[in-house]
């Protein structure tokens, strides 16, 4: 069903690490340490800035990726990974995209179900990778007839 858009990529989309996303977000998922919030803190750490907590790449946008064409619902979200190359630093701006990786199907429990792979990552404006991370979406068989049609 998606094996076609194995390769395909996003333009890169401009996204702005905010201090205040970056706040309201550590307190969201219950972790306001201060190296996220205080910037007294984030000034006296290593990094000489406050950091983004690690799951905070979810909240940018990667962009359209031309023709994947994925409900609005209905879809779970697998997993997840995140491999840093070093923090997100509060005020700088970071370039991502995402690229289909696989697709493949699989009998379960509750009937055919899809899963795709995406890749998604995030550069400096140098180029420059700062993380990347691999997402599986699990496309329901209900989800995958819908398509279908």
């Amino acid at each position: 069903m998606f094996k076609d858009q194995i390769g395909k990529r996003s333009t890169n989309v401009k996204n702005v690490v905010e201090r205040g996303a970056v706040k309201k977000f550590a307190e969201s998922i219950g972790d306001a340490h201060p190296i996220f919030v205080d910037e007294e803190t984030g000034s006296l750490s290593r990094y000489r800035n406050n950091i983004a907590p690690p799951t905070f790449p979810r909240v940018f946008d990667y962009g359209v990726i031309e023709g994947l064409n994925l409900p609005n619902i209905g879809l779970i979200h697998g997993e997840q990974t995140f491999h840093y190359v070093r923090p997100l630093l509060v005020g700088e701006e970071v370039y991502c995209s995402s690229v289909v990786k696989n697709y493949f199907e699989k009998k379960g429990n509750f009937g055919e179900m899809g899963f795709l792979v995406l890749e998604s990552m995030g550069e400096d404006d140098q180029g420059n990778v700062i993380f990347s991370s691999t997402s599986t979406v699990v496309i329901s068989e209900a989800v995958r007839k819908v398509l279908a049609r």
